[in-house]
């Protein structure tokens, strides 16, 4: 995904001021040559082949000097609007990602129109009255696709001249021909038009279908299944068979056999033809069914009972201890399941069939995926309820499936997958279980605000389409306080940005951008309160506040392996912010913010960017020396991953990362209301902290405590005194009921709050109270307090 970002993306580690080693790339090379070498899935040994290739291009790449790695503009020969083959970490192969073999769809329109199989004649081709006349069609019609920008690009061309706007056509024209046989400027012919604007899906029919009849079936269940239709059956046949001649043998023991040890061996003085045929059974059955192996353990009851069946079937006499070994087998099977035909038994036997009975789920997956076929496999559906009801009559008949079977949960939730509709009612049906995928699906939602700024319907869908492609772009590794590309930098994006929008448009746009922006804010927060909002979704959110017209400074959360060691201006901008809205709060005094010398420094700092923008320094040194103080270092970078994560941390606080930015110009008031959301951050920290216990490597999950911890302040800030009195006291009620290691590790950082709410404040170092109290933080260069094992 791309990042609208001036920072940095997170990349894996590298010395950020010297060229980025190649050593990563050729870990990943190795790992994936492993995986295609060992993996026992042939699929998974395939896909990692391919990862292969694209690592060896990376690495080669790298070596020649083609590609300049941590640039916006990586391939030699490919400008920065070109969408690059991006792979783990941000690097880029060198390959076009609309570059490659045709795509069938362009080789039909190739056959099609009577032309050359190559992309420079399907391009020539386009700007002929009958190509032209065909992109009209499309852009009439709404039923093509844009799975990458560049396949917008001939679209807008034609949208141009059909507007009469010959010399932008002709600008973009020449812009686009120096790549004409190398990339994929076509759109993809679809059977349908746009989906609704308001509805979203995390997976298409088509995509819950496939995952369906993937399923296969599973060993473990089959072997049960086998066991309870096949063996315990043929067990009872065993049982049935032995236990009136073991009865007669009690009745009569002169006749059925000699003493050995308290023991009698049933006599036999010819070939049993009863038994024969029950061996023979037996044989049959083990060659057909392999799941279950316990049968062959001679150990076993029903070994023992075959070992002696054997022995009948031969007219053999059974040796003593045999006999004593077939007499306490079959006394053991009648005790644990009761003699063929008691009720025990029978009850035993019919819920065991009952249960051998139930259909498989890849069998009922693969009638559920038959259903599934007849919708829009390319779209979501409104209907989740309809595909996942019991199997009816005619169903059963054409699947073998009993009527009225069940669709079992798992299967369930697979196509509730596909569900489209508002995002909200996602949220609220439990589809959408972190910010992060939640972010995923934004920029269906986004595309459209942002194209609501054309008047013309056919230009509107033209640049939502090219918006939904443009997000799935993949972002780079980026160093030097370089920005990803943004999609107005497109250049068929910018030949029509002003285009068709009037006074009033623009006046919708904007409010629509707006509406939009709330909206984002409130499912981000409300939903996820305790989660930090990931970068794709800060990306978006910086995206609307643009089309809306705010100067809101929504900043991304950077990557502490290659800080840079300052921060742009957004950071100061939305720090002032923050302070504008918490001077004096629980917040600030929580983390000892001066509020009025952060605004100071942010009047400081515009009245120096009154000059030219050139001479403007890329970051502000006195926010980043502000930012290293409160982590208690030196300004400048570090080596140590940990060392700049304590300075990045500090930035996070001092703006909130964001959630004084969304209240301050997004309007955001999520409807649980901000205590509410306290709670939910309390009950995240305390479930989080929980999980440290035994955790061989917790810091991770102690970080995620300490941003709960953090928005948990935030949200309490907002409420009401009174109430932010009695949630402090809930607060040390719930973290005391939590287990003994939990409420030890969060007994400092509850004191830690208590001291602050009651107008107390904490030591230069984050303590108070001996010790006894703590400022509950994140990073650190040292041991975390919490870390260790607590007194108990």
């Amino acid at each position: 995904m791309n990042d609208d970002a001036d920072q940095q993306h997170p990349v894996p580690a590298a010395r950020p001021d010297v060229a980025v080693s190649a050593g990563y790339a050729a870990d990943r090379l190795r790992r994936a040559l492993h995986t295609s070498l060992t993996h026992p899935d042939p699929a998974t040994r395939s896909r990692a082949s391919g990862r292969m290739e694209k690592w060896r291009a990376v690495l080669a790449g790298m070596a020649d000097g083609t590609l300049a790695v941590g640039s916006r503009t990586p391939v030699a020969g490919l400008p920065a609007w070109v969408t690059p083959e991006v792979v783990r970490g941000g690097f880029a192969t060198g390959t076009p990602a609309a570059g490659g073999p045709l795509a069938p769809y362009e080789e039909e329109a190739a056959r099609r129109s009577g032309v050359p199989a190559d992309r420079a004649a399907l391009f020539a081709h386009a700007l002929t009255e009958d190509g032209l006349a065909g992109l009209w069609q499309l852009l009439d019609s709404g039923r093509y696709e844009v799975a990458l920008p560049e396949e917008a690009a001939l679209l807008t061309v034609a949208w141009l001249v059909r507007a009469d706007d010959f010399d932008a056509a002709a600008e973009l024209l020449a812009r686009l021909r120096p790549f004409a046989d190398r990339l994929r400027f076509l759109p993809r012919p679809a059977d349908r038009p746009a989906a609704d604007p308001n509805a979203v899906h995390r997976r298409t029919v088509g995509e819950a279908a496939a995952a369906l009849r993937s399923r296969r079936p599973k060993e473990a269940v089959e072997a049960q299944r086998e066991a309870l239709s096949v063996w315990r059956p043929f067990d009872d046949e065993l049982l049935a068979y032995w236990l009136p001649r073991i009865d007669a043998d009690a009745a009569a023991p002169a006749r059925t056999g000699v003493r050995d040890g308290g023991a009698r061996a049933p006599r036999t003085a010819a070939p049993c033809a009863e038994a024969a045929r029950l061996l023979e059974r037996y044989r049959g059955l083990a060659a057909n069914h392999t799941r279950c192996g316990r049968h062959r353990d001679p150990k076993s009851n029903t070994g023992i009972m075959l070992r002696a069946l054997e022995a009948a079937a031969a007219g053999r006499r059974h040796e003593p201890r045999l006999a004593g070994l077939l007499r306490h087998a079959v006394a053991s099977a009648v005790a644990k399941r009761g003699r063929p035909g008691s009720p025990e038994h029978a009850r035993l036997r019919a819920e065991q069939a009952r249960q051998a009975a139930q259909p498989a789920h890849h069998r009922i997956a693969a009638a559920i995926a038959d259903r599934l076929a007849e919708l829009d496999q390319g779209a979501g559906t409104p209907d989740v309820d309809g595909p996942v009801a019991p199997i009816g009559a005619p169903e059963a008949e054409a699947t073998g499936l009993p009527a009225g079977t069940a669709v079992p949960p798992r299967l369930r939730q697979v196509v509730a997958g596909a569900l489209s509709a508002p995002p909200e009612t996602l949220v609220e049906r439990g589809l959408v279980p972190s910010a992060e995928v939640l972010a995923a699906l934004v920029p269906q939602l986004v595309a459209n605000a942002t194209a609501a700024r054309h008047a013309d319907p056919a230009l509107r869908t033209l640049a939502a389409a090219t918006y939904r492609a443009f997000r799935n772009r993949r972002s780079l590794l980026l160093l030097h306080y370089a920005h990803q590309v943004r999609v107005d930098e497109l250049p068929w994006v910018k030949a029509v940005a002003a285009h068709g929008t009037d006074a009033d448009t623009g006046a919708r746009a904007r409010a629509a951008a707006h509406a939009a922006l709330r909206r984002v804010g409130d499912l981000a927060v409300g939903a996820f309160p305790g989660t930090l909002l990931p970068n794709p979704l800060v990306r978006e959110m910086s995206h609307l506040a643009q089309q809306a017209e705010l100067s809101a400074p929504f900043t991304e959360e950077l990557a502490a392996d290659i800080f840079m060691g300052g921060f742009t201006p957004k950071f100061l901008a939305a720090a002032r912010t923050a302070a504008d809205l918490l001077d004096g709060s629980l917040y600030a005094r929580y983390y000892g913010i001066d509020c009025a010398a952060v605004r100071s420094m942010a009047v400081v700092h515009a009245a120096e960017g009154l000059g030219s923008p050139a001479r403007r320094p890329r970051t502000v040194a006195a926010f980043d020396r502000l930012c290293a103080e409160r982590a208690g270092g030196d300004a400048g970078r570090s080596w140590s991953p940990a060392a700049n994560g304590t300075v990045i941390e500090q930035a996070q606080i001092l703006t909130t990362h964001n959630l004084a930015v969304l209240v301050r110009y997004a309007d955001v008031a999520p409807a649980a209301g901000w205590e509410a959301l306290a709670g939910e951050c309390l009950a995240a920290v305390c479930r989080l902290v929980t999980r440290v216990q035994g955790h061989p490597r917790p810091l991770g999950t102690l970080k995620d405590a300490a941003y709960a911890w953090r928005q948990m302040l935030f949200h309490l800030s907002l409420c009401p005194p009174d109430r932010q009195a009695a949630f402090v006291e809930h607060a040390a009620a719930e973290a005391a009921r939590q287990p003994w290691h939990t409420a030890a590790r969060l007994a400092p950082a509850v004191a830690g709050l208590r001291l602050v709410a009651a107008g107390g404040a904490f030591e230069a170092d984050g303590t108070a109270l001996g010790g006894l109290a703590r400022r509950f933080q994140g990073w650190t260069t040292a041991g975390h307090w919490m870390r260790g094992r607590p007194a108990g």
